[in-house]
């Protein structure tokens, strides 16, 4: 009996450090590609202002699937018992969405625009764990590239 609870605690402290470990290494990538594409602006209005509207538009997406790690939902269902914040999904859709915006900018990029319009997010669950848990979730971005000229 105390060599299974050493055996859960021992993994659950190496899925810790691993997560963390990971979810550090995702976020420097993360603020290194917006620093990167940063000269890209991204606007929610529908209709952008005269300075910035291009001779040319274009759809842009970018999606992201990302999948809860077991230490991550462990700890939910502990938070769920006394309830609050749900911190440990609450990181996991700000990597989703920011990831999304990026994978947005960067097909921006590719097309010479300068700024998205009218930026929408969507988020769905595509798979469900045991006791439909979430499993992955599905971050869609999409939005108006304003052109100045059509790359050749």
């Amino acid at each position: 009996m105390l060599l299974n609870i050493l055996v859960l605690l021992t993994l659950l402290i190496l899925g810790y450090g691993f997560g963390r470990y990971a979810e550090r290494k995702h976020y420097r990538h993360i603020i290194a590609k917006e620093q990167e594409l940063a000269h890209i602006l991204v606007f929610p209005e529908r209709i952008p202002p005269p300075q910035l509207a291009g001779n040319h538009s274009a759809l842009v997406t970018g999606s992201v699937v990302i999948s809860v790690d077991y230490f991550k939902r462990f700890i939910a269902v502990l938070r769920m018992l006394i309830g609050g914040r749900l911190s440990s999904y609450e990181s996991l859709l700000d990597r989703g969405r920011r990831e999304a915006i990026i994978r947005v900018k960067q097909q921006a990029a590719d097309m010479n625009a300068k700024a998205v319009f009218n930026l929408k997010l969507e988020t769905a669950s595509i798979s469900k764990g045991q006791g439909n848990t979430i499993g992955s979730v599905e971050i869609l971005a999409y939005g108006t590239a304003m052109i100045d000229q059509i790359s050749s």
